[in-house]
């Protein structure tokens, strides 16, 4: 599981089922020392429900496919059980006649586990990374990482000098190189040729090869398909979290996820680059 791809919402939905487990050995009664552990009805319907609901919703986070359970796929189904416990609490401590600890943080930590898995997804402040990723440093091409030194080949690396090019060592004897005018003085292009050769750079410029891994974010959760063309998708890229985009294919690009999944990303409006 990927701490990374969690969310707000899902933060609080597992400090929920947290302080369910804590006040499960608390006292349900004011005028007693019962827990929950004793009560097998409100352990079960209670307590034990929302931490079941805790990783069912969880669960559903790091499945590529939606797993169903009753007609339900896991997520809705944990969000269901979520919200059964939070009514049972709200009666239960309606009908003690003198509620304990135990039972008093169980409805707050029930009714706060509900809220958020409904929640979660209709408000974007619950939607953003439990954990934010730093900006990860990207290998460049050539065998070159960033702040190292740059291979000849690349842009903005020190070129190796040689014979006829600009700076370069010189033949003994003053022996002329082609391109090279009289005196080692650079002569004169032919226009045609300029003109053929800018036309061919613009080309190569926008060539497949001409593509370099890079780091980027998604704005919204978009699905990634498999690489030879199932329609379901493998896994979902989520907002807050840096992908690496191996290949471009047209508009689309590779993209590979933490846990190593590669896929295509058909949408790739809004990204933003590391």
């Amino acid at each position: 599981m990927n701490i990374r791809s969690l969310s707000r919402g899902d933060g609080v939905v597992i400090g929920a089922a947290v302080l369910l487990l804590i006040a499960s050995f608390l006292n349900l009664s004011s005028y007693g020392s019962a827990n929950a552990w004793q009560s097998l009805a409100l352990l079960m319907s209670v307590y034990l429900a929302g931490v079941i609901a805790a990783a069912l919703i969880v669960t559903a986070r790091a499945l590529p496919q939606p797993r169903k359970v009753a007609g339900l796929e896991l997520g809705q189904f944990g969000v269901a059980l979520s919200v059964f416990a939070a009514w049972t609490a709200f009666w239960a401590i309606l009908g003690s006649g003198g509620a304990g600890v135990g039972l008093i943080i169980g409805l707050i930590a029930a009714l706060a586990q509900a809220g958020a898995a409904v929640a979660t997804p209709l408000v974007p402040a619950l939607k953003v990374a439990l954990v934010g990723e730093a900006r990860p440093q990207v290998t460049h091409p050539y065998g070159t990482a960033g702040g190292g030194t740059q291979g000849y080949g690349y842009p903005g690396a020190q070129q190796q000098g040689g014979y006829g090019y600009p700076g370069g060592q010189q033949q003994p004897g003053g022996a002329q190189q082609p391109g090279q005018g009289y005196g080692g003085q650079p002569a004169p292009a032919d226009s045609g040729a300029t003109a053929g050769g800018a036309a061919g750079a613009t080309a190569a410029a926008g060539s497949p090869a001409d593509f370099s891994p890079f780091w980027f974010a998604v704005p919204v959760a978009r699905p990634l398909y498999a690489e030879e063309g199932s329609p379901a998708p493998i896994a979902e890229l989520a907002p807050g979290t840096w992908y690496l985009a191996v290949e471009q294919r047209g508009a689309a690009l590779i993209a590979q996820t933490q846990d190593g999944r590669r896929g295509i990303l058909q949408d790739t409006t809004g990204i933003q680059r590391g």
